[in-house]
């Protein structure tokens, strides 16, 4: 990490911690919003960024881990916290089951199913299919969660939950990125056949950051669940995905400062420019084209990487 780098962290680190003290609750909440966007956000890079999987139905990984968190607190009282881990098993569990036929398809088709999935999931969310999802009406009651015997529900202080748990994130994932693992998923991105052709079981990588991507976004939900204390289907719709793979597309696949940086213009910007909500639609539109036109790497793409050989004469 160059100097630069690092003052950049320290001012964005401090601008954050000291948010709460200078907003309003509302903002405040806004920033809450970004947060859980970003978190979606940093798991659907595992999938999109580092591994060049196109995935269109990500909120069902999300919806996922919320209602195994709303199911588990609602019927058998168990924090939700407590969850946290349990929501992201589920939603890694979902994740194999359902990729591990087509994890072999590439670009298009591989974004086609996922779409499938997404929808398929928000249906049988809103028929009830287990008779556990509470259907169209979702699962109300959801506990707030305690962290060291204080009860979290005032907007600040979900801020400082939220934006914790993306700090771990970052950390995590920045660690994985720096592993042979991610290592092998940007040889995948970058050239499949390559990959596959030294070696790289590339089959079982797929699947791997699919697997990692989904049980994050499903720890996400926990948070989601247990801040909104009430879901439904409609909170997991195709329009989320759509806006996570923005995110994604629009920071800098690959990059983890990027991603962030476009949670805040695709989630924060837009309150400040309430007035024209009816135009989001056609102003997201018309940012995507010129992306694709302009910059197809995204506002902070990814710095290519340099690997230094051992020194052969010993």
């Amino acid at each position: 990490m160059t100097r630069r780098t690092k003052i950049g962290v320290a001012v964005a680190v401090a601008g954050l911690a000291a948010a709460p003290a200078v907003l309003n609750p509302y903002w405040v909440d806004v920033l809450n919003s970004v947060g859980l966007y970003g978190l979606l956000a940093l798991s659907l890079n595992v999938i999109l960024g580092d591994a060049g999987m196109y995935n269109m139905g990500h909120a069902a990984f999300y919806a996922v881990g919320a209602y195994a968190t709303a199911i588990l607190n609602t019927r058998y009282g168990i924090p939700v916290l407590w969850t946290l881990p349990l929501a992201g098993l589920a939603a890694g569990a979902f994740a194999a089951v359902v990729a591990r036929p087509v994890i072999h398809l590439r670009g298009d088709y591989l974004l086609i199913v996922t779409v499938g999935v997404g929808e398929i999931l928000r249906i049988a969310l809103v028929n009830d299919v287990f008779g556990l999802t509470g259907g169209p009406n979702g699962i109300f009651g959801i506990a707030r969660p305690f962290v060291f015997g204080l009860k979290i529900r005032k907007p600040h202080q979900f801020y400082y939950l939220i934006w914790a748990f993306v700090a771990l994130t970052v950390f995590v994932f920045h660690r994985l990125q720096h592993s042979r693992f991610g290592r092998a998923l940007n040889y995948l991105r970058d050239d499949p056949v390559a990959a596959e052709g030294s070696g790289i079981p590339t089959g079982r990588y797929r699947l791997l950051a699919f697997v990692v991507g989904a049980a994050w976004a499903g720890m996400a939900g926990t948070l989601y669940a247990t801040k909104m204390t009430i879901i439904s289907p409609q909170s997991f719709s195709f329009w989320e995905s759509v806006v996570v793979f923005m995110i994604v597309i629009l920071g800098g696949a690959g990059n983890m400062a990027g991603v962030l940086l476009g949670a805040f213009l695709i989630v924060g910007l837009p309150e400040v420019f309430r007035g024209f909500a009816s135009a989001r639609l056609l102003v997201f539109g018309l940012v995507m084209m010129v992306m694709m036109v302009v910059r197809t790497q995204g506002l902070l793409p990814p710095r290519p990487r340099r690997f230094r050989l051992p020194d052969a004469s010993g």
